[in-house]
Order: C-alpha cells, then sequence, then structure tokens
C-alpha cells in the first residue's frame, strides 16, 4: 500500500489521535499502525454532532444535495488510493474495489437527485373548515423532518458501500442528520480514505464539520459508548446477529430508546420448482453456484440454502452446483476471524445427523473453498441450527418430498432479507401458496435470478422480519433508506412566517 496513513480519527474536521494504537491485517502487504477509539473521542463526536444537528436540520435539500454530490466527487479523486488499499487490506480484487466505489458513489449522487425532488417529505396539507359543524378543522400540515445525530457501524464485507460513505451515512447526511461513523477495524485504511473524501466536501462547502465525526477501532466499549449516548437518536448496522442484538438490546434499553436499524444477515432460501428443475435444472444449479461462491461468498444476501423436490432432477440439479464450486479455487476471506468462523460452521453443518457431504474442500488460514451439503426434509427440520447462517461459500441443499412439503420448509424460515423461487410456465400453480408465505417471510421475493447483487434505487428493500434486521418496515438500500432518520410533524395553525421552507 502506498498511500500514507494518517492513522488519526476524525472528530468534526479535526484529527485526533490516541497513545494507543492498533496494527491492521491486511490480506496481502504490511499493516499500518492506527489509533484506538475511546469513549472518550466518542463524547466529543457525539458532542460536535449535537452541536451541528440543528443548523444542519435548516439546510436547504440543495445545500445537502451538493454535499452529497461533492462527497462523491472527492471519493472519486481518491479512486486509485482507495481500490489499492481496500484490496490489499481485504483481499478482494480490485476490479471489485472499483464496482463498489462505482455503487457508493452513485448511491450519493442518486440521494441527492432524490432529495432535490422532495418526494420523499411526504408533504401533506388539510386546510382550515372553520365553517365544519359539529367543530371547525384546523389548518393542518405534515412535513417530515430529521431525527438527530446517527450512529453508522461500518460493515466488515462492503468497505465502502456499506462504511464510512456508505448508504447509512448517505441516508442520515440527506435527511439531515448529523453522523458518528465506527469503523471497521478490517480495513481502517480505506476507511480512512474515505473518511478525508468527506472532510474535505465538507471543507469546500463550509459545513459545520460536526456534521461527520469517524472514530476507528477500539473494543466493545466504544460500539457501547456510541449507541447509549444520549445525543444519538438513531444507529444504522450491518453486522453480526450476535453483534447487532447486542447493540440493539441496550438501545433498547436506554431511558430514551432510540431505534436501531440492524442488518443482521440471512440464508436467503431458493425454492426450486419442479418444472424449472426438469427443464433447466443443471443451469440453474450452475448459477446458484456461481452466486453462492461470488466474493467468497461474504455477501449478506448469499443464498445459502436451496430447496427441490427430490429424484432424478433434483440429482441433475445438485450435480452441476457441485461441478461448478469444485472449479472455484480458495479465496481470500475478509479477515482471519471470518475465515475461522467458516471452517469451524462448515465443520458444524457437515457433522450435523442427517447432512450429506457432497463437497468439503480443506482450506486453510485466511482462504475458503466451497462446501456443499445435503439433508433430508425431515432431518432439516429436526435441527434448528441447519438454519443458521454460515457466512461463506457454504451450500446446503434440502431435498423434499412433493409440493405440500416443500411449503412446510418455506413456513419453517424466520425472516430472510431474500427468498427466491426458480420457476417456469407450468410451475405457477405451485407457486401460489408460497407466495404468501415468501411475502411474509423476506424483504425481497424475486424470481428466476440470483439475489446476489443489490441495485441501488428507490424501489429495492434491503431488510425483512426479523433476525433479518431489526426492523421489518425498513431498507438499508434505495432512497427508502433515508426515511429511516427522519420522523413526521405535524403544524396546526401556524403562520406561514414560522413553517419550514419546505411547507410553505
Amino acid at each position: 500500500m502506498s498511500y500514507e496513513f494518517h492513522g488519526a480519527h476524525l472528530i468534526a474536521g479535526q484529527r485526533r489521535s490516541t497513545e494507543a494504537t492498533f496494527r491492521s491485517s491486511p490480506a496481502e502487504g504490511p499493516g499500518a499502525d492506527f489509533s484506538v477509539g475511546t469513549p472518550a473521542l466518542v463524547d466529543e463526536a457525539c458532542a460536535a454532532a449535537k452541536a451541528a444537528a440543528q443548523g444542519f436540520a435548516a439546510t436547504t435539500r440543495e445545500q445537502r444535495a451538493a454535499l452529497l454530490e461533492a462527497i462523491a466527487d472527492q471519493i472519486d479523486a481518491r479512486g486509485d488510493a482507495i481500490t489499492a488499499c481496500g484490496s490489499a487490506e481485504t483481499g478482494l480484487p480490485p476490479a471489485r474495489l472499483q464496482g463498489e466505489r462505482a455503487r457508493t458513489t452513485g448511491q450519493l449522487r442518486l440521494f441527492a437527485s432524490h432529495i432535490r425532488a422532495g418526494d420523499y417529505l411526504d408533504r401533506r396539507h388539510d386546510p382550515a373548515l372553520p365553517d365544519r359543524a359539529p367543530l371547525p378543522r384546523p389548518d393542518l400540515r405534515m412535513m417530515q423532518r430529521p431525527v438527530g445525530p446517527v450512529a453508522v457501524f461500518g460493515a466488515s464485507n462492503f468497505p465502502l458501500a456499506f462504511s464510512v460513505a456508505g448508504g447509512d451515512t448517505a441516508a442520515a447526511l440527506a435527511a439531515g442528520c448529523p453522523v458518528v461513523v465506527k469503523g471497521h477495524s478490517a480495513h481502517p485504511g480505506t476507511g480512512e480514505i474515505v473518511g478525508d473524501a468527506v472532510v474535505a466536501a465538507i471543507e469546500a462547502l463550509g459545513m459545520d464539520p460536526g456534521i461527520f465525526s469517524l472514530v476507528q477501532g477500539g473494543r466493545r466499549d466504544v460500539g457501547e459508548a456510541l449507541v447509549t449516548d444520549p445525543r444519538i437518536k438513531a444507529v444504522g448496522f450491518t453486522g453480526s446477529l450476535t453483534g447487532g442484538r447486542a447493540l440493539f438490546n441496550l438501545c433498547a434499553a436506554r431511558p430514551e430508546p432510540i431505534p436501531f436499524f440492524g442488518e443482521l444477515g440471512s440464508v436467503n432460501p431458493m425454492f426450486v420448482l419442479p418444472e424449472a428443475c426438469a427443464a433447466r435444472g443443471a443451469a440453474i444449479g450452475a448459477g446458484w453456484a456461481a452466486s453462492l461462491a461470488m466474493g467468497a461468498g461474504q455477501f449478506c444476501t448469499n443464498p445459502g440454502i436451496a430447496i427441490v423436490i427430490d429424484g432424478p432432477e433434483a440429482d441433475a440439479f445438485v450435480d452441476a452446483a457441485e461441478k461448478a464450486l469444485a472449479a472455484v479455487p480458495a479465496q481470500v476471506m475478509l479477515t482471519d476471524g471470518m475465515a475461522t468462523a467458516f471452517h469451524d460452521g462448515a465443520k458444524r453443518v457437515g457433522s450435523a445427523a442427517g447432512v450429506a457431504t457432497r463437497l468439503a474442500d480443506t482450506a486453510e488460514g485466511r482462504t475458503a473453498r466451497p462446501h456443499l451439503f445435503e439433508v433430508t426434509a425431515a432431518d432439516w427440520l429436526a435441527d434448528h441450527a441447519l438454519a443458521e447462517e454460515v457466512f461463506g461459500p457454504l451450500g446446503l441443499v434440502i431435498r423434499v418430498r412433493d409440493a405440500d412439503q416443500m411449503l412446510e420448509i418455506a413456513r419453517s424460515f424466520v425472516g430472510q432479507l431474500t427468498a427466491t423461487l426458480q420457476l417456469d410456465d407450468g410451475d405457477v400453480e405451485m407457486a401460489r401458496p408460497l407466495m404468501p408465505v415468501l411475502e411474509a417471510m423476506a424483504g425481497r421475493v424475486l424470481a428466476n435470478g440470483f439475489p446476489t447483487g443489490v441495485e441501488v434505487s428507490d424501489t429495492m428493500v434491503h431488510g425483512g422480519p426479523y433476525p433479518a434486521s431489526t426492523n421489518f418496515g425498513a431498507t438499508s438500500v434505495g432512497t427508502l433508506s433515508i426515511r429511516r432518520f427522519l420522523r413526521p410533524v405535524c403544524y396546526q395553525n401556524l403562520p406561514a412566517a414560522l413553517l419550514p421552507a419546505d411547507l410553505v
């Protein structure tokens, strides 16, 4: 990595260092030293965010749109350094980092366009009816307003799109909320470069530096201090179920509970219906394998479980998936800890009662190779642990007896980010009873595709019932994500001079 790191935190535009440091553990090349976050730094960042909150909420949509576009420009200006650093830290190929940077800057620019249009404010007006009997109606106006400072936790598996200037940060800034980011220790150098880009954009536009801070590293007490700080009014998180649930509980236990928008992972079941399986089972198996192994399986929408009716068509599906997965070379995982957890999870699944191993190629250290297992519906239903996510390139095929048992399997799933149907025209009637189950299960239901690859758009939903996320009414991807950091305010009989500019 040729980039020269300063290794400091960014607190309201100022670089702040601490005596204690931690050394990054990149997949390639030497590590670098970064200052360790502390609760005291969190306190300073939250104080600055609180001081900036009212002024930032009063900025115009055009000012905030210009900020989002300026951040995108500053990130693009550092594109080569981000790609080199991100690839070295995470082991992800340069092309993946370039694509993720395009997604990150694209969503910043999309959000800018979206807030300029103003529809997200959901403005409503009920004019006064002074002559209405038996009681008159006052003049009522309503509009969404920013909630205040937002805490954002960087994700391990997306060093750009779900990190320092990723979707949560972009949504909060678009809404008019200051942001305090807890950077992820898996890629602190990438976080630093992007953090510098955000600060440069804020400085160039002369905006209050308190609207953004980045605290690097730190122990669990840093995250706990952030979500329990009374000045924080909402939290955006992408990560593990265990870590997310612990933070969610802290948010709920505060004297003033606050919303915790946690995206906690999913096994994203895929239901292969019989007509589709008979006509193109091998192609579906190969496509599933490619989605399963993409990025070493480190996508929250990784389709980890496939459900298929047992028989020769199922054999063709599984054989094709096994062949495709066997050809995938060992891939570097994002962190040593993730690799260890994957290896342990694969051993757990492979040793479970009734599970047959189709592919279990051993890899060592930080690398992983795909694993493929099979189980009957009865054995799967008897072991709830088989429904738990193993983060990495692991697939489990559930062979069911018939359509009724497939429906029984569908009803057994807890909340998911996605659910997929592989179907042909002749499968539509079988799919009908599945649809309400999948709608209740997942935030996104798709047909004849694979869920890896989340489109940043107005219609995208990246969330779902618990444990996929902690708030089933929200999404962490797409323009609707801005609404997480807004709340409705009704204005009754207020003179125009006192109303927000967007309501007049």
